[in-house]
């Protein structure tokens, strides 16, 4: 019985982590673990943002602030 609790256990977390993560893509949310092993992976001369830099990029990347394009409603 164990082990199946730690299996549907298992199971949950793995759904619930692709909820959020599809969550926040929707929204314009980047997985910032991710970005930072690409960072680290990819660019390892350079320092990856902060979770504050991280966030501010993803949102002034999708609302377009610095004329980078980005969703406009109006």
């Amino acid at each position: 019985m164990a082990l199946q609790t730690e299996a549907l256990r298992q199971r949950w977390a793995t759904l619930t982590k692709c909820v959020c993560d599809g969550a926040r893509l929707m929204v314009g949310q980047g997985n910032y673990d991710a970005y930072v092993a690409h960072i680290r992976k990819t660019h390892p001369d350079q320092e990856p943002m902060t979770p504050t830099e991280f966030f501010r990029d993803r949102q002034n990347a999708r609302f377009g602030a610095g004329g980078r394009g980005g969703f406009r409603c109006c």
